[in-house]
């Protein structure tokens, strides 16, 4: 579904990388249904407020029930300015705020369940290797979301921001059950753009049909490793000179710490893209 019928669930924490998420969300699903979800912790206040609370108080449980009471209205504060932004860019939203519990990745994905999104959307500060798998949520999101996972890179470029309003979109291809996944997802999230699949190989291409799509194969020159990070930097450089969207890939649902360890297509492809990805698991199957 494209448009207005698309149900979205955007992960905001008021920073500029959740910013650029609710934008190109609303650029990518114009006039969408949309769950701008903001998870807290305490303690949330800053260290002043948090003194002001201690003084004002007689005991700990006290100062306990002040720091949730203020948390939670900073929380309900911090939502209600992402619903302003989204509905500024055109989307039907509403906040979704929750009490976190240290699993923020997971949380987010279970929420994207509760309200039934057809793609969740989250920014990403940009982190590289496997400092960005340990310390992003956005990250633990693609793990563990059996929904499609739009990441969103902060900042892009005004090349790359220029093609979100009309630009193709680029599915990594290779055959296999998790392609066939990423190819279907683009087609129902975006089935009014242009839908490229794109196979890395070492051989010439042939006449390969995905989904009743020409394949376009890039040739892969055999004198470097066919890496993860190899296949990945080509679809990368063919997403950018095709001015696309969003680049899909589908992903094996390897555990966090097999990615860690050993990389992925879908993995690399979030670290080398500088536009949005678009991360989708087999129907039913996460990485947990």
């Amino acid at each position: 579904m494209t448009g207005s019928a698309a149900r979205v669930i955007i992960g905001f924490d008021g920073s500029p990388a959740a910013s650029a998420a609710i934008e190109v969300g609303a650029r990518l699903f114009p006039g969408a249904r949309a769950w701008i979800a903001h998870l807290w912790e305490p303690p949330f206040a800053s260290e002043t407020l948090r003194r002001r609370l201690w003084s004002g108080t007689a005991n700990v449980d006290e100062y306990v029930d002040a720091i949730e009471r203020e948390g939670a209205r900073e929380a309900e504060r911090v939502a209600g300015v992402g619903v302003t932004l989204a509905e500024a860019a055109g989307l039907r939203a509403e906040a979704l705020v929750e009490r976190g519990y240290g699993g923020d990745g997971v949380q987010f994905a279970q929420l994207a369940e509760k309200v039934d999104a057809e793609v969740v959307v989250v920014g990403s500060r940009g982190l590289g290797g496997t400092r960005a798998v340990l310390g992003s949520v956005s990250d633990m999101v693609v793990h563990y979301a059996q929904r499609p996972v739009l990441v969103v890179p902060h900042p892009l470029l005004a090349a790359e921001s220029a093609a979100l309003a009309a630009g193709p979109v680029v599915t990594g291809w290779d055959g296999s059950a998790y392609a066939e996944a990423a190819l279907a997802a683009a087609g129902a999230l975006f089935g009014d753009r242009e839908i490229e699949p794109v196979a890395v190989d070492e051989r010439p291409g042939g006449d390969l049909e995905a989904g009743g799509r020409a394949v376009t194969v890039l040739q892969h020159d055999g004198m470097l490793p066919r890496s993860h990070r190899a296949v990945a930097a080509m679809l990368s450089a063919h997403a950018r000179t095709r001015h696309a969207a969003v680049l899909a890939v589908g992903s094996r649902g390897r555990s966090a710490v097999e990615e860690i360890l050993l990389g992925s297509v879908a993995m690399a492809t979030l670290h080398h893209a500088h536009r949005p990805v678009l991360i989708v698991h087999r129907h039913g199957e996460t990485g947990a």
